[in-house]
């Protein structure tokens, strides 16, 4: 039977104040390649410069959009220190398939010099090297070039059919709860 719901989260797509800027920093740090990229109205109906990235062999993950008529200012680097204007996402976050990919990655962002304003962390309540967060993943957060926040982590919880979360090497975790299954 075919579900009406989405089957998973694909692309995120973040507003950028300097494309070129953008470009480099999620190639040269993340590993992202450039797809396509396109001026403002080089389709009639869309107004903005898109950059189409990907990590893989699909189309795009990431979309980068810049509205050249549009004058930027600096977001705050904490998210607690952002108190005035619209809503606006928190972070987004890039998968490491294994923790020794995590850990190449987290060397990667060091060696290229951008600051980590989090981390890195072990998200868990149950483990005792935790922070007493959620997720049983390890992570780190990082900036990009206009302060979007970035999560990379590994090793996320998985739930199983009763709703008990797993952790990386397969163990149930204790105390945990599922709102909805």
């Amino acid at each position: 039977m075919a579900s009406p719901y989405p089957a998973r989260l694909q692309h995120f797509a973040v507003e950028v104040s300097d494309t070129d800027r953008s470009i480099a920093f999620y190639r040269q740090v993340l590993g992202f390649k450039l797809t396509e990229r396109h001026a403002a109205h080089d389709h009639p109906d869309i107004p903005v410069e898109l950059s189409f990235l990907r990590l893989g062999e699909t189309h795009h993950d990431l979309v980068l959009v810049h509205n050249p008529a549009k004058t930027y200012r600096p977001k705050p680097i904490r998210p607690e220190d952002d108190t005035d204007g619209p809503p606006m996402f928190h972070h987004y976050a890039l998968e490491c398939a294994s923790r020794d990919d995590w850990q190449a990655m987290l060397e990667r962002v060091r060696a290229a010099g951008v600051p980590i304003v989090r981390g890195p962390v072990l998200h868990s309540f149950a483990d005792p090297r935790g922070d007493g967060s959620w997720g049983e993943n390890e992570a780190v957060y990082i900036l990009d070039p206009d302060g979007h926040r970035i999560e990379i982590f590994c090793d996320l919880a998985t739930i199983d059919p009763d709703g008990t979360h797993r952790n990386a090497s397969g163990a149930r975790v204790a105390g945990t709860r599922t709102e909805e299954l």
